[in-house]
């Protein structure tokens, strides 16, 4: 620790906008269709729960949230490399060309949002599904005795009854928006340099220089900041809420 030198490594670095530009970009991206997805899904068990196979298809779906990410970056690879990928196969098959998917910068933002969904979906799902098990019955069969649908009973009865515990998640979410999942960013992208344009996050060129440097100051004041900045974002976002809805604020 040193003043601030270490806070100015960072900041004065020609890297700085473009990995803070990422890792916001990014994170608000996964928490965003996270949310939509986990929800989606969560409704879907909750309308098929009386289902033959529905504990084997929880079950499946949480599977993938207790993989490494350096397996699942190994899965990426398998699918995704240039010349035996089976992505590439596929679009041959099909008459298309293949793609240098690990050159190519630009399809790598959708690359990690489905990654991503595909491996916390499942995992994250089981909050809204246990809310939506406390939902009181007579609700539904109020509904449907004014002759309510399917649809109409989850877009009027199950999702409204959720909606404190989405704000609630989204709100921790935010708060953790200015810190990046660093085994999804270095593993899943193999650290190749010609995606940093789009995959290069903090976390990820912090790592870097530090091992290139080994400067161990420089690395924690970023840290600091990062805190800082998931604190005061943590704060703001609940403030907003209690002001707009108070009964479904953090604190």
């Amino acid at each position: 620790w040193a003043g601030l030198k270490n806070f100015q490594f960072f900041f004065q670095s020609q890297d700085a906008w473009r990995v803070t530009r990422n890792t916001l970009g990014l994170n608000f991206m996964f928490i965003t269709v996270g949310i939509i997805c986990g929800v989606a899904f969560a409704l879907i068990m909750f309308e098929v729960k009386k289902a033959k196979h529905v504990k084997v298809y929880q079950t499946v779906s949480i599977i993938p949230s207790f993989l490494s990410w350096v397996a699942v970056g190994y899965i990426v690879y398998a699918l995704l490399e240039p010349t035996k990928g089976v992505v590439n196969q596929m679009l041959g098959l099909f008459g298309g060309e293949g793609i240098a998917w690990y050159s190519e910068a630009k399809y790598w933002p959708v690359i990690l949002l489905i990654t991503k969904v595909w491996q916390s979906v499942g995992l994250g799902s089981i909050i809204y599904y246990a809310a939506l098990m406390g939902v009181d019955a007579e609700l539904f069969e109020a509904a449907e005795i004014d002759g309510a649908t399917r649809l109409q009973k989850t877009w009027y009865v199950s999702l409204p009854q959720i909606v404190p515990i989405i704000i609630v998640m989204g709100i921790l979410d935010i708060g953790k928006v200015f810190r990046a999942d660093f085994g999804l960013f270095y593993n899943v992208t193999r650290n190749v340099g010609a995606l940093y344009s789009t995959t290069d996050v903090i976390d990820t060129y912090v790592f870097r220089a530090l091992m290139a440097q080994g400067n161990i100051g420089m690395s924690s004041a970023v840290g600091l900041f990062q805190s800082v900045v998931c604190f005061i974002t943590l704060m703001t976002t609940n403030a907003i809420v209690k002001k707009i809805s108070p009964e479904n604020a953090l604190f």
